[in-house]
Parts: C-alpha cells; sequence; structure tokens
C-alpha cells in the first residue's frame, strides 16, 4: 500500500469562518451582528475564500516534492517523437546526370510561416540516369528462363512476356539494371502491340516488383497509359527505398519484375502474352524519406569556466534522436574534440569526454564531482578547459502529432532545387507522438524504479517496451505455453492519436525505426539464452448493425453520427474498452454491452436491436452471420470496422 501524503492543512472556506467568528466575542465584545448581510462578515467570507487558495496550494507541497525527488532519479518525460514519411521530388525533365537532393531539404504544407507544418529530408540522395542492360522472362512450370534482350533491342522484333502457352499465373518479364534505382520514380516508354487483349486495360493482373534482398517487393504504379502493355504508353513506377542485385540466369543486375496475377473477381486475364517492341527507362522523380523536424547547423552554446557539472542549452527545443554527426564539440587552445553523449555519468571516469543531452529541455550537461561517504571526491565526465567554446556540431528539433499530416499534403519546398518543378507526400506521414505528460511520467516513475532495468519477467519486458518510446501506446509479453517456440514474444500497439473514426489496421502496424529501438532496448536488458520476438497483435474486425429510436424531434443524421462515433471509440486498441484504455485482450464482446453503450447516447430513445458480425479488416467484407457475442482468437485485439445504424 503506498503512503498515503500528508493534508497539511484539511480546513475548509466554511471551517474558516466559523472559526473566525468565533474568536468576534474575545477580540470586538461590542460587535453583535453576525449575519451574512453585515459588511464585515463578508470582509471575513472574503479572507476566508483568499485562505482556502493559499492552503490548496500549501497542500500541493507534498506532490512538487515527488516530482522534484522523480527529476533527481532521472526519470523525466518522454520527447515528442517525429512523424516520417516519404516525399517525391519531381523533376521537371529527365535528367541526363546526376543530381542531388541533399540532406536537410525542407518541404511545407503551405507557405504561411504561421501554421506551416515542416518536413526535411534525413539524407542525400542522388538521382542518376537508369541503364538497362538485360532483360529475361521466366515461366513458373518449370522455372525455365529466356533471355530477351535481343528481342527488346533488335529492330524489329519484340519481347513475348509471358513465354507460357497459355499464359500462366506467375509467369514474369525481368528488366536488369546496371545500378540500384532504390527511391527512384521510373518511367518505362513502352512500345507495344495489342496481343494480351482481354483484360481490364484501367486494371491489369499484373504486378511490378523488385528485389530488395531478401524477397520481391511490390512497386507503387503511378501511372499506366499502356493498358496493361498492350499500347504504345508509359509506366511510372515508385521503386522502394531498398533495391538489391541479384544473379540470375548468369547475369547480375539490379532487377525490376512484372508478374503475372490473378485478376479482380469478375475480371478476365491475357487470352495471349502481351508483346513490347521496345522499353526506355527515365528517372523523373525521386523518394527520400523525410521527417518532420527542422535542421539546425553549427551552434554556438557559450565558453567553459572550468568547473563541474556545467550546463548549456541550445537554441530551439524539442531535439529529436542525435543522428551520425550530430554531436557536442569542444574547441580548446589545445585542440578541438567530440565529446561522447551518454545517458548518464554514472559509468564515466574522470578523463572520459560524455556528455548527457537531454532532449526534451535542449540542455546540454557536463560530468559532476561527488563527494563519497568514505570522504574522497571523484569527477564522473571530464571538465572541458577554462575559456573553451562548446558547440553543437547540429541538431534537428521538432517532434508532435501535428506532423503526421494526410497524403499529398506537403507541397511546398522552402528553398528550390534545379530540375525540380514539384513535391508531394504520395502517403500520409505516422509516427508522431506529442510529448508525454507529467502526470504520465509520475505513473511510469516509481514502475522504473522498482523493477530497475532488467528483463526478467513479463511485466519487465512490457515496461521496458512501454518506455522505449512515446510511439508505444500498449505492450503485452507472451511466455511459454503462449508462444510457438519458447521464445519470449512481445506485442506492441503502437500510439496511434488520430480520430478512432479513421483507424485502419495499417495504421497499427509498427514503422521500422520503432521496431529497431524496442529490439535494441530489450536485447540488452534480456536474460542470455533468452530469444525474444516483437510484433503485432491480431487484429479482429467488428461490424456492429443497431437499430436506433431517436426522441421525438432529435435530427436523425445527428443521432446517428453520435452512435457511430460512440461505437468506434469503444471498440478500438487504443481507446476502447470500459476504462477508455484499449480494449482489452482475450476479452469477449457481446450486443448486450454494445446496446446499454447506446442506450446512454445524446437523442438515443432505445436500442431495439444490436447484432455483431465478424469482419475481414483487408477485403471489407462481413463473415458470417450476425452474433450477440464475439470471442476473440488468442492474443487478439478488437477494431472497429463498417458498422450499419439505422435511426428511425
Amino acid at each position: 500500500m503506498p503512503i498515503p501524503p500528508p493534508n497539511l492543512d484539511d480546513r475548509s472556506f466554511q471551517d474558516i469562518v466559523d472559526e473566525t467568528k468565533r474568536l468576534i466575542p474575545r477580540f470586538t465584545p461590542e460587535w453583535t451582528n453576525h449575519n451574512v448581510s453585515d459588511p464585515g462578515v463578508a470582509l471575513i467570507e472574503l479572507f476566508a475564500w483568499m485562505s482556502e487558495m493559499v492552503l490548496f496550494r500549501v497542500n500541493q507541497v507534498p506532490e512538487r516534492l515527488y516530482v522534484h525527488f522523480l527529476n533527481l532519479a532521472g526519470i523525466e518525460p518522454f520527447p515528442p517523437s517525429v512523424a516520417r514519411t516519404d516525399v517525391t521530388f519531381w523533376l521537371s525533365a529527365p535528367t541526363d546526370r546526376p543530381l542531388i537532393i541533399p540532406a536537410g531539404t525542407e518541404v511545407t504544407t503551405s507557405t504561411s510561416a504561421t501554421d506551416a507544418v515542416i518536413f526535411s529530408t534525413e539524407h542525400d540522395a542522388v538521382v542518376a540516369p537508369p541503364r538497362m542492360h538485360a532483360a529475361h522472362s521466366t515461366r513458373v512450370r518449370d522455372e525455365q528462363t529466356v533471355d530477351g534482350w535481343e528481342d527488346l533491342t533488335y529492330p524489329g522484333s519484340a519481347l513475348t512476356c509471358f513465354i507460357s502457352t497459355p499464359v500462366q499465373v506467375g509467369d514474369a518479364t525481368l528488366f536488369g539494371f546496371a545500378e540500384s534505382l532504390a527511391g527512384a520514380a521510373l518511367r518505362l516508354t513502352v512500345e507495344a502491340t495489342a496481343q494480351g487483349i482481354g483484360v481490364d486495360p484501367a486494371n491489369p493482373p499484373l504486378a511490378w516488383e523488385v528485389w530488395t534482398g531478401e524477397a520481391w517487393t511490390p512497386v507503387r504504379v503511378q501511372r499506366d497509359s499502356t493498358g496493361g502493355l498492350n499500347r504504345n504508353g508509359e509506366v511510372v513506377l515508385l521503386i522502394p527505398q531498398a533495391h538489391a542485385s541479384l544473379m540470375l540466369a548468369g547475369t547480375v543486375a539490379y532487377w525490376l519484375r512484372v508478374r503475372l496475377v490473378n485478376p479482380a473477381p469478375g475480371q478476365p486475364t491475357y487470352q495471349a502474352s502481351p508483346k513490347i517492341g521496345s522499353v526506355r527507362a527515365d528517372v523523373v522523380g525521386l523518394s527520400v524519406a523525410a521527417e518532420h523536424a527542422t535542421t539546425v547547423g553549427s551552434e554556438s552554446l557559450g565558453r567553459s569556466v572550468g568547473i563541474p557539472a556545467q550546463q548549456f542549452r541550445v537554441g530551439s527545443v524539442p531535439v529529436a534522436t542525435r543522428r551520425e554527426g550530430e554531436v557536442v564539440r569542444v574547441i580548446a587552445t589545445t585542440g578541438t574534440t567530440d565529446w561522447t553523449e551518454v545517458p548518464d555519468f554514472s559509468a564515466s571516469g574522470p578523463e572520459d569526454r560524455h556528455v548527457v543531452w537531454e532532449s526534451a529541455t535542449g540542455v546540454v550537461r557536463f560530468g559532476p564531482r561527488v563527494r563519497y561517504p568514505d570522504g574522497t571526491v571523484r569527477q564522473h565526465g571530464a571538465i572541458p578547459p577554462d575559456g573553451a567554446l562548446i558547440q553543437v556540431t547540429g541538431y534537428r528539433h521538432g517532434g508532435g502529432a501535428v506532423g503526421n499530416v494526410g497524403a499529398r499534403t506537403l507541397t511546398s519546398l522552402r528553398s528550390t532545387l534545379p530540375f525540380v518543378s514539384s513535391v508531394e507526400n504520395l502517403a500520409p506521414a505516422a509516427g508522431g507522438v506529442d510529448a508525454e505528460t507529467v502526470e504520465e511520467a509520475k505513473v511510469r516513475g516509481p514502475l522504473s524504479l522498482r523493477t530497475g532495468q532488467r528483463a526478467v519477467t513479463a511485466g519487465d519486458f512490457e515496461r521496458l517496451t512501454r518506455e522505449t518510446s512515446v510511439e508505444v501506446a500498449r505492450a503485452r509479453c507472451l511466455v511459454g505455453t503462449e508462444t510457438h517456440n519458447g521464445a519470449v514474444r512481445v506485442l506492441v500497439v503502437p500510439q496511434v492519436r488520430t480520430d478512432p473514426r479513421i483507424h485502419k489496421i495499417d495504421d497499427f502496424a509498427l514503422s521500422e525505426p520503432l521496431l529497431r529501438s524496442i529490439c535494441e532496448v530489450l536485447e540488452e536488458r534480456r536474460c542470455v539464452g533468452v530469444a525474444v520476438e516483437v510484433g503485432t497483435p491480431f487484429y479482429q474486425g467488428v461490424s456492429v448493425a443497431a437499430l436506433v429510436r431517436a426522441l421525438p424531434g432529435r435530427p436523425v443524421a445527428l443521432v446517428r453520427q453520435r452512435v457511430l462515433d460512440v461505437v468506434d471509440r469503444y471498440i478500438n486498441p487504443v481507446t476502447g474498452g470500459a476504462t477508455g484504455t484499449g480494449w482489452p485482450f482475450d476479452t469477449d464482446i457481446t450486443a448486450a454491452e454494445v446496446a446499454q453503450l447506446l442506450e446512454v447516447v445524446e437523442g438515443v430513445e432505445r436500442v431495439e436491436e444490436v447484432q455483431l458480425f465478424e469482419y475481414d479488416l483487408r477485403t471489407g467484407r462481413r463473415l458470417g452471420s450476425g452474433r450477440d457475442v464475439l470471442h476473440p482468437e488468442p492474443h487478439t485485439l478488437f477494431l472497429s470496422a463498417d458498422h450499419r445504424v439505422v435511426v428511425r
């Protein structure tokens, strides 16, 4: 049981008024009118009201000391995390020479300086003319590969895309390039004849893919005017950020393939294979990873005075996680040195050039001098020489949920780039989460102090996972018989702070940086011999069908919208459940509890019927018939899907 904090003064407003009135006969016996209409009593009540406010602030002292204790113990709120997305720079014309998009290139949502959301590119990117030097056709039935380069380049001949007769799903044509096309917006100008008739030209059964080193990865088709390689036209493809070389039929190249797949339901496939007379490849754009942060160059923080525990502060906060090359630099008469950033000075010796750089406040701290019980004094971390200039080589600041902008909203360049005509983000940004609040840190602090930094129990794994980043909303650890291979499996629900009404299953995917951070933290703290796997729960869709009667005179559309809002928020991995902290794992959902929830919605007179349906979140279809109870699969969370609400 926690120790209850002391209440330094528990008197209320009325207690102070009554106590003051009892003192009147002692000090002013001539004052006999103690009614509320008396001006003196009004002054007493005013005094009591002001005193009560003072006492309220006095009683906050234990809470304030508690926060100070957490600060002393090193428990500080998490800084905000930055949102990330790929930004595509479209060229005014295909380039015939390498073109560089510098790291730190800034794009915004608008040209307004007051409300613009700024993203900057994370690294240098190069646009270079592609060089195609190989083409193959493969047959899925016997894995036969036919060299088609001469058919593609010799005048008057044509490359047969799918060599099976009749064509078979899985047959493919591959184009080999001399250099990686990672991130490129590739335009293929195709000359073709209408051999592959019978397909929907707006939705041909073709899948474009590239080899990324471990598997064939889908490529986004931005535009296709060839009708499925059946006529002259252009195909614009957005190559992923990874593109690796592969030896195929004795040829090493960076491969791009187009593969025949099953057509959409009700659509025909090819009656004959398309034939391509020629293909010309050009780069018309480049996609670069960008983050919701503004890049700051080298910044001087001040000069050292040669004493322990010096502190300096950067000009812009919060500071994003430092990348390679973003360090604290000390410039002294003896030379220039880059100092190593550490989480704390507990393991630092007097000669170690260590600094602590706080992300939330931007404070750069140098090592303190500590006196121990035996009387010895030890310096933890070196002291910069007196008069040395303290600099940071650069940093990025920004972050928060405001960076989760929608697709095609980053459309303005803050500075012009040669040959770049426009810019846009083709996918929405994700991963931006606001800083941890003080209340959240106060809840997390005692847990961290109680269990330390070890990962032994399931609770340890869950706590360490939540502490890894503010992007983690929930975590559940499976051990023993709950896992397939006996390894420790951690299921992570990311923090999705957008409107629950628009949550989709893809919103709950783990980003690569977040997954890597969690794995690194757990790897350092797991016991020797314990295998750890990190993944996401299985999300089971729920579709609610409800018949509701509205109160007389209430707008039907408004009542229906309120009902949908309540259902979407209730059946949600982050905001759902009875407590509003996310739908509990392995917990049934019943039509009765949904009906009880809807009965208190403003404007609802009564709920006449509720049915629950399982829902496939990928295909967008209901499964089976309506039920009164849905039982989740093991380690599954329910996610709100397409609902049908009728209001009478």
